[in-house]
């Protein structure tokens, strides 16, 4: 408003401005139309990619950082990474290799959301921009704004990392592959209406009579979760 007034001609201080909003019980707001951004994310879910790290102490009191990225339409979940020491260098690099592993998906994604860690530097958002994906920070102090990914990290914790004592890079590694391939084949999921990542991106399983077939439990990471599926 005051740069419209000064466009014109006529030069009032910003201060003024507000004051005159907020007598007129106008507060300020960075857009009064439009859709909200939980609105937002929720219409532009099969185009949103978003990043995260989640740290894990080992039992020799080591801390370990694994990078985390989410589709949000599927809820398909990838380990970027694992390293103790993450660099810039060693961001970008997890970047091109999630690029690569996103494979004819990148197609489909419009807009990486991320928060304002400083290791997610230029060279890190020049993988993304490359291939024409625009990247959304996250406002400081507010994880709310990265709901999803920073969901998909309490689910680690609760189901996993919070079960396990974790020795080394490697063994961290290998059980966040393991868990995260039943996350995204086996692991229902209420906002896909039960299905899995995997049953999100094709057609539901046709429907059967249990009382037909046999159903076989497979334990994972040796009994923490299991999977369930038809016997052949």
């Amino acid at each position: 408003m005051q740069g419209e007034l000064v466009r014109l001609g006529h030069r009032i201080a910003a201060s003024t401005v507000w004051q005159i909003l907020h007598d007129s019980g106008i507060d300020p707001a960075p857009r009064r139309s439009g859709p909200t951004w939980r609105q937002f994310l929720s219409t532009q879910a099969k185009a949103v990619l978003a990043v995260d790290f989640v740290h894990v102490d080992t039992v020799l009191l080591r801390r370990i950082y694994a990078l985390i990225a989410v589709e949000h339409g599927s809820r398909r979940a990838h380990l970027v990474g694992v390293s103790a020491h993450p660099t810039g260098t060693w961001t970008t690099q997890a970047a091109r290799n999630l690029m690569m592993d996103l494979a004819d998906r990148v197609t489909t994604i419009t807009f990486l959301l991320r928060d304002r860690d400083s290791r997610f530097t230029t060279p890190f958002d020049a993988v993304f921009t490359a291939d024409s994906i625009r990247i959304l920070t996250s406002p400081p102090g507010a994880p709310r704004a990265n709901a999803i990914c920073e969901r998909m990290i309490g689910t680690l914790r609760r189901e996993l990392l919070d079960r396990v004592l974790i020795l080394n890079e490697h063994h961290l590694c290998r059980i966040l592959t393991i868990y995260l391939r039943h996350f995204n084949a086996a692991r229902p999921h209420r906002t896909l209406e039960q299905l899995t990542p995997a049953q999100a991106e094709t057609q539901p399983p046709r429907v059967i009579n249990l009382a037909d077939n046999q159903v076989r439990r497979r334990a994972i990471l040796d009994g923490l979760t299991n999977e369930y599926h038809l016997a052949a």
